[in-house]
């Protein structure tokens, strides 16, 4: 018999986290955008997939409700906006490289296997 849940709840103590589906979506989604921008400007941000997953939520989230770009249209997958969050992830992996690019004598440039 096959179950699937809807969710995954964590309890700690006291604290107990429910994340939906529409969560868990969202950050597989962010985790893909991450990385589809890490190969597009060709740049690693740090801690691998931890680091691709943050900055596909927050290019998601830059391009959705800080900076709004109207009169495009857009693919969503799961409520995600997939263009705007692979433009935000961009822009902040660019940025990123801009700012630690002083900071650090090498860079390493992406290598796709």
């Amino acid at each position: 018999m096959l179950v699937l849940a809807d969710g995954v709840t964590i309890t700690i103590g006291h604290n107990v986290w429910s994340f939906g589906m529409n969560v868990i979506m969202y950050i597989i989604i962010a985790a893909i955008v991450g990385i589809v921008a890490e190969m597009i400007v060709g740049w690693r941000v740090p801690f691998g997939i931890i680091g691709a997953i943050i900055v596909g939520v927050i290019g998601a989230w830059l391009m959705t409700n800080v900076i709004t770009i109207s009169g495009v249209g857009d693919i969503y997958l799961f409520g995600v906006p997939i263009i705007r969050a692979l433009i935000g992830a961009i822009i902040l992996i660019a940025i990123w490289h801009l700012i630690t690019g002083g900071v650090r004598g090498r860079r390493r440039r992406y290598r796709a296997a």
